[in-house]
């Protein structure tokens, strides 16, 4: 005859354990997205030189300045 117990890992203790952890993981990744939301919120960035911007090419990102980094 097999041991059947409704705590081991298998039943409702396994069960609530998987829950405890993703629900702990979720709650990890939400405050971690909401705090780094709370730091950049206040943060702009600032074009330099638009008119020398061209359409096709890859150095628009050069003319983005950042403005909270280039104040420190």
């Amino acid at each position: 005859m097999e041991n059947r117990s409704i705590f081991a890992l298998d039943g409702i203790t396994g069960m609530l354990i998987a829950v405890v952890l993703l629900l702990s993981i979720v709650g990890g990744l939400t405050f971690w997205s909401v705090s780094t939301q709370a730091a950049n919120s206040t943060n702009f960035y600032k074009m330099e030189n638009e008119k020398e911007i061209k359409k096709f090419g890859g150095d628009a990102a050069k003319h983005i300045v950042d403005v909270q980094q280039g104040a420190k």
